[in-house]
């Protein structure tokens, strides 16, 4: 009996190493994708600035490219 209760022990040790080590990669992965989550939402927000800045550059250049059709115009004429 004594040989079954070392190794019950020795099993029992061996499940408890690994259930912490399961529950340290657990914490691990949960930190690592909650980093990510902030990083995606960053990048999103930057994302949508940027499409802000190319609408506005957009309508800006065709401004341009409309004032200078009409000075070309006008220099025709």
């Amino acid at each position: 009996m004594p040989k079954a209760a070392t190794a019950k022990d020795r099993v029992n040790d061996a499940l408890s190493r690994l259930e912490s080590m399961v529950e340290e990669r657990l914490r691990e992965e949960k930190t690592r994708a909650e980093d990510l989550a902030a990083r995606l939402a960053k990048l999103e927000q930057q994302h949508d600035e940027l499409k802000k800045v190319a609408t506005e550059v957009e309508g800006r250049l065709e401004r341009a490219m409309e004032y200078i059709r009409s000075l070309l115009a006008a220099d025709q004429n």
